[in-house]
């Protein structure tokens, strides 16, 4: 257990590279890695848990009316990240490194690479120099913004079809 400005981080293993933070205060948890990845390098396999028509705070978007609650179950607490490290390929079911990641470093991806209307948006606390302040999808950010960022196809072919 680790000491962050009153309130204990409690660490919990979760597979042979993460690990689940838990904030004792906040509730909140986040992934970290126990390990170093390379850019472009497959950090984990994942797939549908369950698959709903709508979206929730903890699903990711494949499809029109298709968001799927992940298994492995640990990596719903990859957190969003303006400025993010990972990334969920929606095709190939793997998560990748978006550049390299060293050990003890929090797992994050950029919600709108996958969201395209969020059940819940949000202000982001990433404080990132790229921060956008206000999450709630890609549909509701501008395309010059979007376009600095991985995207997966199914939010490439929404932005080709608005257009």
């Amino acid at each position: 257990m680790e000491t962050k400005k009153n309130s204990m981080i409690e660490k919990s293993i979760v597979s042979p590279f993460a690990e689940i933070w838990e904030d004792s205060i906040s509730q909140n948890k986040s992934l970290y890695t126990t390990v170093k990845f390379e850019h472009g390098q497959v950090i984990a396999n994942f797939g549908p848990k369950e698959i709903l028509d709508s979206p929730n705070y903890l699903t990711v978007q494949v499809g029109d009316n298709k968001h799927i609650m992940l298994a492995p179950e640990f990596l719903q607490y990859i957190n969003h990240g303006c400025d993010p490290n990972v990334f969920f390929d929606t095709d190939n079911w793997v998560l990748i490194a978006l550049r390299n990641i060293e050990i003890g470093e929090e797992l994050r991806f950029f919600y709108p690479s996958t969201e395209w209307s969020m059940d819940q948006g949000f202000d982001c606390t990433c404080q990132s120099e790229k921060c956008l302040q206000n999450i709630q999808g890609a549909a509701h950010l501008p395309l010059n913004i979007l376009t600095k960022y991985k995207l997966s196809n199914h939010i490439v072919a929404k932005l080709e079809s608005v257009k």
